[in-house]
């Protein structure tokens, strides 16, 4: 007697497919049972095909086809022909269908597709911790979008939000006594945004966290002064970027976020 054999058929990768029929081979001698993928399938003549095969190797056919009327051909060209057919995820779109009155897409491939955005931002934050606060220059032209802004404009917390979104952020601190990086001024305009702030508000904001970290909040690190010196730094150089400049003084940073966003996408 010659091997079972499975054919398994999808519309997209047949990966779902497969791993069913495996986790479902493994209560036997998996060495026994034979599995063949048939990915992408688009067309009722390839079912066909399928069949006749099934029916000369004594074969079951396992599928994930999402578009009821291939599912629908399927089943009947099988019955036709006496060929056992198991429909693997169709079931289970028919009962969420009808318990919660959904409407199914019939896309082929979303499982991939949630996967394949999964990574993306999973991606999207690692970079934006890579390329937080300045530590290295080289992520600023392989950013997305760039944020600078003097301390404590909420440059950090912007970039993991904005990763959540699937961007890649890199932000780079603007300080007085340090010399921007040169990559800065090789930004395309349209992927940089300048964190702007009052110096009544940051002052309070520096003074708290200074407060938080148990330090006197007297220090020239709130010092009004000092604040509008920097502030006047960081307008001299995002003057020299040209890029785009947001007042975050009494924004959430959701707020800021959207506003970023909106321009991002004006422009790609």
């Amino acid at each position: 007697m010659t091997n079972p054999l499975i054919y398994v058929v999808s519309d997209s990768v047949g990966e779902t497919a497969e791993l069913v029929v495996k986790a479902a081979t493994s209560q036997f001698n998996p060495a026994e049972v034979m599995i063949k993928r048939v990915p992408y399938v688009e067309d009722t003549a390839t079912l066909s095909e399928v069949v006749s095969l099934a029916k000369l190797n004594n074969a079951i056919i396992g599928f994930t086809l999402v578009k009821p009327i291939m599912r629908k051909f399927l089943i009947e060209e099988a019955g036709k022909h006496d060929v056992e057919v198991i429909d693997i995820i169709g079931p289970i779109i028919d009962k969420i269908q009808e318990t919660y009155d959904l409407k199914p897409k019939h896309e082929p491939g979303m499982v991939r597709k949630l996967d394949e955005d999964y990574f993306k931002k999973v991606e999207a934050i690692e970079f934006a911790v890579k390329y937080d606060d300045g530590r290295d220059p080289r992520g600023i032209l392989r950013a997305d979008i760039v944020l600078v802004g003097i301390s404590r404009t909420s440059k950090t917390p912007l970039s993991q939000f904005l990763a959540h979104k699937r961007l890649k952020v890199a932000n780079v601190p603007i300080v007085p006594e340090v010399e921007p990086p040169e990559e800065l001024f090789l930004v395309p305009p349209e992927k940089c945004f300048g964190l702007k702030i009052s110096p009544e508000k940051l002052n309070h904001i520096r003074r708290e966290r200074l407060k938080s970290l148990g330090l006197n909040d007297q220090a020239i690190y709130a010092n009004v002064e000092r604040i509008k010196e920097e502030i006047k730094y960081f307008d001299g150089v995002v003057e020299r970027m040209g890029c785009q400049v947001i007042d975050v003084s009494n924004k959430a940073v959701e707020e800021t976020a959207n506003v970023i966003l909106n321009l991002y996408h004006r422009h790609s």
